[in-house]
């Protein structure tokens, strides 16, 4: 009977395997590295493209708020520079203020009213005077407030009764008044007459005829 010793050959087998296993082993570690480097650098492409957008947008962001600041500016100016204009048109306007004043307040006068003192703060206007009655003192009031675009919001600050000697034997009650009104800018005075007057002269419709 043949006996052949087998060990030498099965330590040979279980070398190859473990030899094959540590191959495969380092072919695994060396591919995922190759991988795993791989998706770094593909990270790091990503991060590097992205951060030299963000910087593009950053600078773009800049110049649209330094081109805001710029209009800002631009329309503070121009704001400025109407209200200028706006004053100045005013100013040459408001020239003739008093002209219009004394003219409309002889106007608006009623017969019996008499004025005495006139004072003038800004715009508003106060009128002291003497009238024959209250009747007359409150058509004036309608006359300042109604009947011209010169004036707006006329009030009575006061109204006193009192008498006044016409001779040693003759005495007449009269009424001491107080009055404010507030004095128009001529430009808007005018508009309110330009269209008063447009609204005159348009031409009244002829009266249809008659059906028989």
């Amino acid at each position: 009977m043949i006996r052949i010793n087998l060990l030498p050959h099965r330590e040979l087998a279980r070398k190859r395997r473990k030899e094959n296993f540590q191959v495969a082993l380092a072919f695994s570690a060396l591919l995922g590295g190759v991988l795993a480097g791989v998706i770094y650098l593909g990270y790091q492409a990503s991060l590097s493209s992205q951060s030299s957008t963000n910087q593009i947008l950053s600078g773009e962001i800049a110049k649209l708020e330094s081109q805001i600041k710029d209009i800002a500016g631009l329309e503070s100016e121009i704001a400025a520079l109407r209200a200028r204009q706006q004053a100045v048109e005013d100013l040459q306007s408001d020239r003739n203020l008093p002209v219009h004043l004394l003219t409309e307040l002889v106007n608006q006068l009623p017969d019996g009213v008499f004025i005495s003192k006139m004072s003038q703060t800004d715009r508003v206007v106060t009128i002291n005077g003497t009238a024959q009655s209250n009747e007359r003192v409150s058509e004036f009031l309608r006359n300042l407030g109604n009947n011209t675009p010169w004036f707006t919001k006329p009030e009575l600050i006061e109204i006193v009764a009192s008498t006044m000697s016409l001779s040693p034997r003759e005495q007449k009650r009269v009424y001491n008044f107080a009055i404010s009104v507030k004095l128009v800018r001529a430009s808007e005075a005018e508009k309110v007459s330009a269209g008063v007057a447009h609204g005159s002269s348009a031409p009244a419709q002829p009266p249809k005829p008659s059906q028989p």
